[in-house]
């Protein structure tokens, strides 16, 4: 089976086609990206199908390698606290992430007020921050987030 690898700095990444050994080939053939952090030997392997286009295969490639740079980097912290903080921390971005790409405005904001409230911001000062972002995007012409950083929507608000 080919193998292409290629190295990134600290990281190689490796792709092959792939697909289970039991399964009669049909046409359509998973692939597997494994990137792998060069400092510490992690390895964080995605299988599947992907999109044929370079632009995507090029994002697939980044995103596995920055994905195990990080995991890397959290679990070569030795203070444990301080690890899991990293853990929890990693999660939420990844949340938040995935609900702006699904455009989910209502779980976007249960996670901000919940990364807020971690950081000891009170619902009172989330408003006060939206309401400044809002000020400073209507001076530049521009429109506000589609969702509230806290609290019920402003009343001005459509």
């Amino acid at each position: 089976m080919p193998l292409h690898v290629t190295h990134h700095g600290r990281f190689s990444l490796a792709t092959a086609p792939t697909y289970p050994p039991d399964a009669q080939y049909n046409g359509a053939m998973p692939e597997e990206y494994v990137a792998t952090d060069k400092r510490t030997g992690h390895e964080i392997v995605v299988r599947g199908e992907f999109p044929e286009h370079p632009q995507d295969r090029i994002r697939i490639a980044r995103t596995t390698n920055l994905f195990a740079r990080l995991m890397a980097t959290i679990l070569s912290t030795e203070n444990e606290s301080e690890r899991r903080e990293s853990f929890v921390a990693i999660e939420t971005q990844l949340e938040m992430a995935e609900a702006l790409i699904r455009h989910d405005n209502t779980e976007v904001q249960r996670l901000l007020q919940e990364t807020m409230q971690k950081l000891g911001i009170t619902p009172e000062q989330m408003r006060e921050i939206e309401e400044e972002i809002r000020r400073r995007l209507g001076d530049l012409g521009q429109e506000g987030p589609g969702f509230h950083l806290g609290g019920p929507p402003p009343s001005d608000s459509p």
